[in-house]
This record gives structure tokens, sequence and C-alpha cells, in this order.
């Protein structure tokens, strides 16, 4: 089966639009100003303004109606820029939540990536210090809590405003079993995947800003064999990870029964996929960001220094699901399972 995974003309579009919103609305300072917590109130007034928050959601309940395709799109320039708002998660949330309120925006979800432990309390949830509408696993439950958001949270090396937050206080609504929550998971993986493409995606191009601009010896140091070399397999694992997301994309919005034939490279299912995708693109992001600190040399770790926010960013939101081996371990049961 051919499946092209190319840019349609409209989310090359959504790229252009986006890309042009973050760097005039969002530029780095932008992120650097709302550290500690990570969120710009002003910034996610002007997304909302964009239709973003809602864009996903069906045309019926006043969303954009795009595809998980376009929303990818949307998260990779997002991630580009690592805007201070909760995009991803709350894209994630209305996968089950179609609120009016939440569908544009004028609310904000997160989502509990684990659940509830025994004293009731979902524990760092990303989004948790600044969302009005909580979803998570409760006991038996998928359910959604409305409460204050608390506006502080846990400090975290990514920046994220994380909180942990009640899963029994404020209005609670049961949405089903605890197993709905998987599609919100796959699709929080899938749009995490395609921030963390960006992150990589920006670490490239800032690498390579500074080896043309820095000199050394009288020349710039992009010209020593050594930096080319370790920059030279960077842009595969963003075009890798560009691919594998979509494809995941594809894949979770397919009606058709998916398959894990990983003996004939055919693996076609939506939750392995995107599962694969979050892996790749983390490691994507961990590696481009580790190189282009690296080859800043001390200044990377200077705070002036735009390339040690993607750095730590990087890192934070590869662990809020918790270390990436044990998601290794549980696609390794999926694609190989007895261990054959």
């Amino acid at each position: 089966m051919s499946v092209d995974l190319g840019l349609s003309p409209d989310q090359e579009a959504i790229t252009e639009l986006f890309d042009g919103f973050f760097a005039k609305e969002s530029p780095t300072s932008v992120a650097r100003s709302a550290e500690p917590l990570g969120f710009d109130r002003t910034l996610w007034e002007k997304i909302v303004e964009l239709g973003a928050p809602g864009m996903g959601s069906a045309v019926e309940v006043g969303g954009g109606g795009a595809s998980l395709g376009d929303l990818v799109v949307l998260a990779e320039s997002f991630g580009r820029a690592i805007a201070p708002v909760p995009l991803v998660d709350h894209l994630a949330a209305l996968a089950v939540l179609d609120d009016a309120d939440l569908v544009a925006g004028e609310v904000i979800a997160a989502v509990a990536l684990h659940p509830a432990d025994a004293d009731g309390r979902w524990r760092m949830v990303p989004a948790g210090a600044v969302a009005d509408v909580v979803l998570g696993v409760d006991g038996d439950d998928l359910v959604a809590v409305r409460s204050a958001a608390p506006m502080a949270g846990l400090r975290n090396l990514g920046s994220m405003p994380m909180a942990d937050r009640a899963a029994g206080e404020g209005e609670r609504r049961v949405l089903g079993p605890a197993a709905a929550f998987a599609a919100v998971l796959d699709r929080w993986k899938l749009l995490t995947a395609a921030a963390q493409t960006g992150i990589a995606d920006a670490a490239l191009a800032l690498a390579v800003q500074y080896v043309t601009e820095r000199h050394q010896f009288g020349v710039p140091i992009g010209s020593f064999q050594s930096v080319q070399h370790g920059l030279a397999d960077l842009p595969i694992a963003v075009d890798g990870s560009r691919l594998l997301t979509h494809k995941a994309a594809w894949a979770l919005s397919s009606s058709a029964p998916g398959a894990t034939d990983w003996r004939n490279n055919d693996i076609t299912d939506g939750p392995t996929l995107a599962s694969m995708a979050w892996l790749f693109a983390t490691e994507a992001a961990l590696m481009a960001t580790d190189r282009s600190l690296h080859y800043h040399g001390g200044y990377g770790f200077a705070e002036e220094y735009d390339i040690q926010m993607y750095y730590r960013r990087a890192r934070g939101w590869s662990y809020v699901l918790g270390d990436p081996s044990h998601e290794c371990l549980e696609l390794s049961e999926t694609l190989f399972p007895g261990g054959r």
C-alpha cells in the first residue's frame, strides 16, 4: 500500500501561517520571560484568535475540522518556537472533549498522563498549573474535572506549567471507562512527537547559525571536519522524525485495521506508530540539542543563549510520561510478543 506522507497544500499553508505567527508573537524572548511557570496568557489569547485550540474539533461543535496530519504540522511549529502555552495538552484532551468553551479556547484543558493515586491526586500534570479542566483516569473511569487553576506549579527542567491536581475536587464528569483514555494518550504522544521534531529542527538551525558565525584560527568553526561530522546526521534525524510522525497521524486516522508485521516492515497500527514516533522524536530532540549546545561551547550554558532553553525542554518534555526506556519495553512486547 502506497501512502503519500508529503505535506498537502493546506498543510504547507498551515506551516507558513503558524511559523510566521510564532516568529512574530512568540520569539524566544517570550519563552524566556514566561519562566519559570512556562505560561504566557497574552500569547494564549492570540492563539485563540487564530482558532488553534479547537482546530482539530468537529465543525459541528465550533471547531476547525482539521485532520491529525494538520495538527501535527501545527505542533511542529509550536515546538520550533517552544511557545509557552499548553497547546499540545489542550489539543490532546479535545480528542474526547467537545465543550464549547474548550473548543473556543476560553478555558484550558490538561491531560493527566498517569492515573490518580491512592490519595485521589493526579501527580505532575504537564499543564496542571494553568488548566481549568483536567482529563485523566481515576480508578476505573475516565473523568474530566473542572476546578480553578492554581497558577503556580512545580519547578521543572522544561519550564512547563506542571502541578498536581485533585481528581475528586470540583465539577467532575465521568466520560467513560478508563480504557477510553488510550485514544487521548495516543494523540498526546503523536503531538508531542511533532513538537519534539520542531525542537530538533530549531536546535539544528541554531547550531548551523552559530558554527557559521563563530570564528577560530581565522575561519568559521563550521569548516572543521569534526564539527561537520557532528552535524551531518542531524537532518536525517529531523526528517526521519517528521516522516514517522506523519505516518503515525495517517495510521491513527485510518479506519482500517493496522498491522504490526515487523518481519515484512509492515507496521500500520496507529497506537504502535504513535509510540514509535514519540520515541524517535524524543531521541532526535535529545541528540540535536546536545550537539548544538556542545558546539556553542561554554556559551551554550549561558542564559542569554537560546540553545539552553531548547536543551532543557527537550529533556523535560521527554520525561513527563516517564522514562522512555519503559515505553521501549512496552513497544518491544507489542512487536515481539513473548520475546520472539
